[in-house]
């Protein structure tokens, strides 16, 4: 078990970068003896090591970095059919992925887990007993305490207790949250948001998910659904939504609802940047599909920054939506709808996807719990 001290400078550095021992002893206001303890003890122990020397004009410098290799974890992706799985280092490097057709039946997905680990760490220098738990994400709502999917529309679930199941099947701890909130925390930790405290992520595909940062912390609300601007309601008496509302974000702005209209409207387009090709010959009907959606994500984003004002929207996109006239619709929507003062005033940053998004997402669930939970190393 680590102490806060120790746990307190793995975290520096993890969100710093490699340090030398002043400037940790520095950050953490500790002596150079008991940084000196401090130090022995981690580097002993296999997680920092030495990483390089800096020289300047005083006494070259030794950088201490972490050991990526003193933790594995495991990522699990119920978003992906067939089920993704990926074992990644303490850096959020991936070092093996796996493919594993999707079940909608709990304990068999857990038992699949359970078999996807084999094949994870077959052939790779990794030993079972050195992973330090999995992340599953999925759609839907999550409590993360009791471990259990509220409600999965996707999946068809109802609170299903299934981090209990996968423990029982791996015998590693589990830790589950929604597909959004989880690539957060990631890119919080490894990706596009960690030099910032507080930001808004928006995922544009499929669906549309969301979840705020707030003041390095993972804002869920009461009941886990903080987010969800995906069922915000955009157009009043608009489409039914499979939430069984009218009118949602989802049902104008998502791929889904884009390439619906379009077929809807005679295009039978099979990508958006199909039918961007088609806006850019003038084509009157996908010129409306395409400002319609990125008028309303927009319209929802600026709901967002005149609601939490942060210091970053981040959008990450599958097969880049968000690319031409959608895009250009969208930037304007936002600064036509904030307060005069704050148009152009938030940065917006656009992440296109990887097939191992939602997996490195669930992952990194368990990385946040070994540098920021105090009973993880019990």
């Amino acid at each position: 078990m680590l102490n806060p001290t120790q746990r307190q400078a793995l975290r520096t550095i993890a969100e710093g970068g490699p340090l030398s021992r002043s400037d940790l002893a520095e950050r953490l206001d500790l002596s150079k003896a008991a940084m000196t303890t401090l130090v022995r003890d981690l580097i002993q122990d296999g997680i920092l090591r030495e990483t390089e020397i800096v020289r300047g004009l005083g006494r070259p410098s030794i950088l201490l970095g972490i050991n990526p290799a003193c933790a594995y974890f495991v990522g699990v992706s119920l978003i992906d059919d067939p089920m993704m799985m990926v074992l990644t280092d303490l850096n959020g490097d991936i070092l093996a992925q796996a493919s594993l057709p999707r079940s909608r039946e709990p304990l068999a997905v857990a038992r699949d887990v359970a078999a996807g680990i084999g094949l994870l760490l077959d052939g790779k220098p990794v030993q079972r007993d050195q992973l330090a738990g999995i992340g599953v994400t999925l759609s839907g709502l999550v409590d993360p305490s009791q471990g259990a999917c509220l409600q999965s529309t996707l999946l068809g679930w109802q609170d299903v207790p299934l981090s209990a199941m996968v423990e029982g099947a791996t015998s590693l701890p589990t830790y589950m949250e929604n597909d959004a909130k989880a690539v957060a925390i990631s890119q919080h930790l490894y990706g596009a948001a960690r030099d910032v405290r507080s930001f808004c992520l928006v995922s544009v595909g499929a669906g549309i998910g969301s979840a705020h940062v707030i003041d390095g912390q993972l804002y869920r609300g009461r009941r886990g659904g903080a987010g969800e601007i995906a069922h915000c309601t955009i157009e009043i008496g608009g489409r039914p939504c499979r939430c069984g509302k009218r009118g949602c974000l989802d049902t104008i702005a998502s791929v889904s609802a884009i390439l619906g209209e379009a077929a809807s409207s005679g295009l039978p387009c099979q990508s958006v940047a199909e039918l961007e090709a088609l806006a850019a010959t003038g084509e009157a009907r996908a010129v409306r599909i395409l400002h319609h959606a990125g008028e309303a994500l927009g319209l929802a984003i600026a709901h967002i920054i005149q609601i939490n004002d942060p210091e970053l929207i981040l959008i990450t996109q599958e097969e880049a939506p968000l690319d031409g006239l959608i895009g250009r619709a969208m930037r304007q929507a936002i600064d036509a709808h904030v307060l005069p003062l704050s148009a152009g005033q938030t940065p917006i940053h656009i992440v296109r996807t990887q097939p191992d998004h939602w997996a490195r997402g669930a992952a990194g669930l368990v990385a946040h719990k070994f540098f920021h939970d105090p009973d993880f190393f019990q």
